[in-house]
């Protein structure tokens, strides 16, 4: 599990977590039943307060993300693919309103911002395709 912290973004680092791990979990990189780092480590390994990873945790689980076992330790939960998609979903249009708010602060026009997306679309499509073909 990588996570990528700024300490100096404005974010709480709880939900820096929590948002990073969630990525993970619906881009199937954190897998259903795949143990994470127990509180303690990943606050070593992030140097940070040990309580600032048990809150984002504690969330996670509350959300329904993680599941806990007595004695053994977090794990990734079994999530719906309906849900997995709805998040995705969520997240991606989050990640759009701010390119879009961006594109109008600049002043490019909506048939400019869709073509951008268009060409980028087009880019990591023959890119991914090389990649499966290699």
């Amino acid at each position: 599990m990588l996570l990528d912290i700024d300490h100096h973004s404005g974010v709480p680092i709880y939900r820096q977590i929590m948002d990073q791990v969630r990525e993970q979990i619906m881009a199937g990189l954190l897998k259903a039943g795949e143990q994470l780092m127990t509180v303690r480590e990943l606050a070593a390994t992030l140097n940070i307060n040990p309580m600032t990873v048990s809150k984002a945790y504690s969330a996670m689980e509350t959300e329904g993300l993680l599941q806990r076992r007595r004695g053994v330790g977090l794990f990734v939960a079994t999530i719906r693919s309906e849900k997995k998609r709805l998040a995705r979903e969520t997240a991606l249009e989050a990640i759009l309103a701010r390119a879009v708010a961006t594109a109008l602060q600049y002043g490019v026009s909506k048939e400019k911002t869709k073509q951008m997306l268009d060409k980028l679309f087009s880019t990591y499509q023959t890119e991914k395709q090389r990649e499966s073909n290699e």
